[in-house]
């Protein structure tokens, strides 16, 4: 795949889901990236076996690298990934915080002989304070960050159904990374980036947290309401069930006339302002349920659209699968194609095609033959 990061050599010592799901994204920008796997693998190749007999996680994550294995606790598997990083531009590293400078792949260290390189350590809770050595996942960050507890029904909290933080961390580390990598354009000297999943999950939560700090109370779960916006959320009709959400009071206006047929609700004091909404949600909800309920979802969809108010379904993953505007892209990998979900970044008027998922040390033989020790020795530069 040719792409504006065609020209960069990232090497990645990348596991689970946030350093992957950042490397796959340079990858699909264009970006040779070397997943170097420890003997066994990325234990996310062993999470589940549903994308034909592969890990979803592994194949989401994964496409377009090269896998090596190394164990770098090995002389002479820490000299061939040494003479990786001196000709890489950039390095990714999920292990545990300290251990890549311990094993001597700090990037500090690794810049003494390769200046440009741009080094990202991604980490649960970063590498000082009292969390810096705990283990972290996706949902105990989750659950640390308060993001659980504003999840869910009033009745309990709830985790967020996919790896969000992990995703979040990901995504801030690509960002970091290109961030970096322009800033070298400019410089010619590269530098290290550090990413952690709390530090971007409470990011994330930063509306939740002044909302705490400002009222003194944290926003309720409501489910599928918003606690700051409102009519917002799931509401039953005739025939099923209409998701909409009005934004702003010049939406409530049209709500309430050509959806609602209430004029007089338009300046009714309980609720002409989004605040007053959202404390009156009850009497609110008594008004709109009934003027629903008796409607055909098509009739009020129809409506909706007529008065321009926001609305959708309430899908099922299987309704995904099948929906309209779905982009979809076939993935090789060793046990066939796979549709997986085409990239969210438009580069072009079709969707790229993928390059295969990497099995195992499929690249192993051919890699150690490209960074072969000179034959006088020594690691090579830039």
């Amino acid at each position: 795949m040719n792409g504006s990061l065609s020209d960069i050599l990232v090497v990645a010592i990348d596991q689970a889901v946030a350093a992957p799901y950042c490397t796959s994204r340079l990858a699909d920008a264009g970006a040779r990236v070397i997943k170097v796997e420890r003997p066994g693998g990325d234990f996310a190749r062993h999470y589940d076996t549903v994308a034909g007999g592969l890990s979803a996680y592994f194949v989401w994550l994964n496409r377009g690298k090269e896998s090596i294995v190394l164990d770098v606790k090995r002389p002479d598997d820490a000299a061939l990934l040494r003479r990786m990083l001196a000709k890489a531009d950039v390095f990714v590293q999920n292990l545990i915080p300290g251990a890549a400078a311990r094993l001597g792949f700090g990037g500090d260290e690794l810049r003494a002989t390769n200046p440009g390189l741009v080094a990202c350590d991604i980490s649960g809770y970063g590498e000082d304070g009292p969390y810096a050595e705990m283990k972290s996942y996706d949902l105990l960050i989750q659950a640390e960050t308060g993001l659980a507890s504003i999840t869910g029904r009033p009745e309990g909290p709830g985790r967020v159904g996919v790896s969000v933080v992990d995703v979040a961390a990901g995504m801030y580390a690509y960002m970091g990374i290109l961030e970096a990598l322009l800033e070298r354009a400019r410089t010619g000297r590269g530098k290290t980036i550090k990413v952690s999943l709390f530090d971007a999950m409470a990011d994330w939560m930063t509306v939740p947290l002044l909302y705490q700090e400002h009222t003194g109370k944290a926003p309720p779960r409501v489910g599928l309401a918003h606690p700051s916006v409102q009519p917002y959320g799931l509401y039953d009709c005739a025939d099923g069930q209409i998701v909409i959400s009005v934004q702003n009071d010049r939406e409530w206006e049209r709500f309430c006339r050509r959806v609602l047929g209430r004029d007089a609700l338009v300046d009714d004091p309980r609720f002409n302002h989004m605040p007053g909404r959202v404390a009156n949600l009850p009497a609110l909800n008594a008004i709109i349920a009934p003027i629903f309920a008796a409607l055909p979802r098509e009739t009020l969809a129809a409506k909706l659209r007529a008065a321009d108010i926001a609305y959708g379904a309430l899908n099922t993953v299987a309704d995904l699968a099948k929906h309209p505007q779905l982009r979809r892209v076939a993935q090789p990998t060793e046990r066939g194609e796979l549709a997986l979900v085409a990239s969210p970044i438009r580069r072009g008027p079709t969707p790229a095609r993928y390059k295969p998922i990497p099995a195992l040390d499929e690249h192993g033989a051919a890699l150690r033959a490209e960074f072969a020790a000179p034959a006088g020795g020594g690691a090579g530069n830039r």
